[in-house]
């Protein structure tokens, strides 16, 4: 992996893990919070790329509708929808409410985030 690459994957993980205990957010909003335009696949490939020790709340990750992006019938996305539930999040056919549960990250937030991902990973 490329070190510029290297430094948005850990730009994407301090933006996943700001997102709070039953909310959610679009891959979309992710990149734009890490400063990266047009970034939401990227967004995709950081979370396949994090390591697993770091217990990125990954199932929070949404398309910019609510939906789930990964393929009905998969493991994957049945444990996305679990955690999510787990949470008080409704899923409705694999559907979130962005109205009702869409993260909207105040300063605070984002001045004072969770602790950095990369400098020693």
């Amino acid at each position: 992996m490329s070190r510029k690459n290297n430094e948005f994957y850990a730009r994407i993980w301090n933006a996943v893990a700001a997102i709070p205990y039953g909310r959610v957010a679009s891959y979309g909003q992710i990149a734009e919070l890490a400063g990266i335009a047009r970034g939401a696949r990227m967004v995709g490939w950081a979370l396949g790329k994090a390591p697993d020790r770091m217990t990125l709340p990954w199932y929070r990750v949404l398309n910019a509708q609510g939906r789930i992006s990964i393929p009905k019938g998969s493991r994957v996305r049945d444990e996305q929808i679990r955690r999510l539930t787990d949470e008080g999040v409704v899923v409705v056919d694999g559907c979130v409410d962005m109205r009702r549960y869409h993260w909207q990250p105040d300063l605070d937030e984002l001045v004072w985030g969770p602790a950095a991902f990369g400098d020693d990973d």
